[in-house]
């Protein structure tokens, strides 16, 4: 089973650092779908702490690659990232009380709105934008978000980045990787007082993650601007349904 912990963490951390997401839209639904084939399964509330320890892995590891690389806005990264953190404590206490179906449906409602926005914003020019007076706001959001679903946050913070605050999109992913590692220490924290989180399979995602979040953050320069955002949608799209299906389909 570690091996396979280590493979969903690997899978997670190339596409979480490609796409800004902190890989939380693939350790859930995997770790929900992949352990119970290992005589282990997990409730979403577990997968969910499990996944905050992989976004802050490919918080740390992708972040630091796109520091090197100077993608990262890092003024933008610490004025937001107060918001998230709060955000992302609130989340987490929801996430220890509120229902599996409750919380997997808000999963799959916000990655539908996230895939609408991003593809709404295809043909948009990648050029520097006046920011919106929501973004703070939203990055708030963003935060309960990652906190209540582990996942990241990016799936709010790239398109609020590129979208609302008019950062190009390399540099929105960057600094979304960045904010999220700083987010998830809180949450982790909160989900591991709560008796959610299993080290043991946290530890075997982790290391996926670390080796993932590299190779991902080299990757991410490779592929054009508009097909990110296509892929990005299209992945948000394909886990909604199948968390929609798990929880609603034999209701």
């Amino acid at each position: 089973m570690t091996l396979a912990m280590i493979g969903v963490g690997l899978l997670a951390g190339v596409l979480g650092a490609i796409l800004g997401l902190g890989g939380g839209v693939v350790v859930v639904p995997a770790l929900e779908f992949v352990l119970p084939r290992f005589g282990h399964a997990v409730t979403i509330g577990q997968a969910v702490a499990i996944s905050q320890i992989g976004v802050l892995a490919v918080g740390l590891s992708g972040a630091a690659a796109y520091l090197q690389r100077g993608l990262v806005r890092a003024r933008t990264g610490y004025l937001l990232s107060p918001y998230t953190i709060a955000g992302g404590a609130v989340g987490s206490f929801l996430g220890l009380v509120l229902p599996a179906r409750a919380v997997a449906t808000v999963f799959a409602l916000l990655l539908l709105y996230s895939s609408y926005n991003l593809l709404r914003g295809l043909k948009r020019v990648e050029a520097e934008r006046e920011p919106s007076r929501l973004v703070t706001p939203a990055m708030t959001f963003a935060g309960i978000m990652s906190g209540l679903l582990g996942i990241g946050g990016g799936t709010v913070q790239v398109p609020v980045l590129n979208l609302m605050a008019g950062v190009p999109i390399r540099e929105a992913i960057a600094t979304s990787t960045f904010i999220m590692g700083l987010t998830a220490v809180g949450n982790a924290l909160v989900y591991q007082a709560g008796g959610l989180l299993d080290l043991r399979l946290a530890g075997g995602v982790a290391l996926g993650v670390l080796i993932g979040a590299r190779a991902g953050a080299g990757l991410q320069s490779r592929i054009p601007a508009d097909r990110l955002k296509l892929v990005f949608s299209l992945l948000l799209i394909f886990t909604a349904i199948q968390l929609l299906w798990k929880y609603w389909g034999s209701a």
